[in-house]
Order: C-alpha cells, then sequence, then structure tokens
C-alpha cells in the first residue's frame, strides 16, 4: 500500500513537472475576466480613433507652405491628369509655352508633421520646360508617363516599373530614368506611386487561408499548396475560413 502511494505521488509530480516544462509561462498568464476587460477597452479605443475627424494641412495651417501626397482612388488620377492636360493646353494658347512644375524631392524640402505621424513636402519646386535644350527630353519624358498612367487607369490593370520602361525602351533609355520621372509624377499629381497603378516589382507571394478577387476570378489561397500563388497590384481580399 505504502508503495502504491508513493508511486502514485512520484506520477502526480511527474505530470506537474510535465505541464511546468511544456507551459513555463502559465503561471504569468492572467484571469480570462482581466483579459477580456483589456481586449474590450482596446477596441473602444480603436472605434474612437476610426470616429475622430482627421487632420489634414489645412486643421494645421500649412496648406499654403506644404504639400501632402496621398492615396488617391483612379478617378481622382484621372481628373487630376485631364486637369493638368488642360492647364498646359491654356499656356500653349496663351503663348507662354509648355512646362511642368515638379515639386522637390529633396530632403531639404521635406517637413516630418507629428500631428500628422507623415512626412509632406513643403513648397519648393523647380520649373521643367519643353523650350529648353536641357530638360525638354525630361520633359518629353514626364509627358509620356502622364500618357502611359492615365491609360492604366482607363484600363484599371497594374503594371510594374520595369513593365513600364518597357513601353518606351527609345525614349527611357534606363529604367532609373523612368524611375526617377515615375515619382516625379507622382508628385505633381499629389498621390502616392501606388495609386498610379505601378508597383516595384513582381514579387509578391500570397499563401495561407485567404481568398481574394482578381478581376472577378476568386482565387482560393488554400488550394494552392505550400507554393502560394504569385500576385501583383492590390487585389479585393477577404479572409475565408
Amino acid at each position: 500500500m505504502g508503495k502504491r502511494r508513493r508511486a502514485d505521488s512520484d506520477s502526480d509530480s511527474d505530470d506537474d513537472t510535465t505541464t511546468t516544462t511544456r507551459l513555463p509561462f502559465k503561471n504569468r498568464l492572467k484571469p480570462d475576466s482581466v483579459i477580456l476587460s483589456t481586449l474590450k477597452t482596446l477596441t473602444a479605443a480603436t472605434k474612437s480613433a476610426s470616429t475622430s475627424k482627421t487632420l489634414t494641412l489645412t486643421d494645421l495651417s500649412l496648406s499654403s507652405t506644404c504639400r501632402e501626397v496621398t492615396d488617391l482612388p483612379l478617378s481622382s488620377v484621372q481628373n487630376r491628369i485631364l486637369t493638368l492636360a488642360l492647364n498646359l493646353t491654356k499656356s500653349i494658347l496663351a503663348g507662354n509655352g509648355f512646362s511642368f512644375s515638379v515639386p522637390s524631392r529633396a530632403a531639404t524640402n521635406q517637413l516630418y508633421v507629428p500631428e500628422l505621424d507623415r512626412i509632406v513636402l513643403k513648397d519648393k519646386s523647380s520649373v521643367r520646360p519643353y523650350a529648353s535644350v536641357s530638360t525638354v527630353r525630361k520633359t518629353t519624358i514626364t509627358t509620356r508617363i502622364l500618357s502611359l498612367i492615365h491609360q492604366l487607369s482607363l484600363k484599371n490593370i497594374h503594371v510594374t516599373k520595369r513593365d513600364l520602361f518597357y513601353t518606351d525602351v527609345k525614349l527611357f533609355q534606363d529604367q532609373t530614368q523612368s524611375d526617377a520621372v515615375l515619382d516625379d509624377v507622382s508628385c505633381i499629381l499629389g498621390c502616392t506611386r501606388s495609386s498610379l497603378n505601378v508597383v516595384a516589382a513582381e514579387k509578391g507571394v500570397v499563401v495561407g487561408r485567404l481568398v481574394f478577387s482578381d478581376n472577378g476570378d476568386m482565387i482560393d489561397c488554400t488550394k494552392m499548396g505550400i507554393g502560394g500563388v504569385f500576385k501583383i497590384g492590390y487585389p479585393e481580399i477577404r479572409i475565408g475560413w
């Protein structure tokens, strides 16, 4: 009897040791009620933050000295390109020539705004005229990039920077030149590069319990195996359980 009780005691001790080894942080876990209360507090804080008014440069009295580059829908990108083309046409008809006003992307022309938690551009810009030997080629590339971006927005398709370069290799000559002008165009239009439907490279891999829509086709990543699926652009994504 004594041996059996000792064996049972040793067995219980071994079980406790195994449990402690598998769950070394079990003693540090807070009660479920405390964890649930913390989650509710975080949820309430997130909702209040999302419903609060988003500050703008106008609210901070910086709209006259700074410009903000933001994400824009394709319709807004199209409108800004058409407005720019209309202003250029008016300038030519008025006899003032054809030129772009390009915001400076230099570090000295950047300002961090803590209220917005982002970097904005100051008001410094340079004129890129067509009727100048030093800038005529870059002005031509800028016009070509704007034309390509407008076509992409109309067709609602995404391309890589490399794809954009290969559309006119003779003009661009080197991808670094088309990439630099592409960044200039995004600043001219006041939007991010992703808003122009141009992505850096076709290297994205989607894998896991996800389902996304690509031009109406539903792609279920759970059926793609461990290799996943290569994806370019920004599809509509929903969680698939």
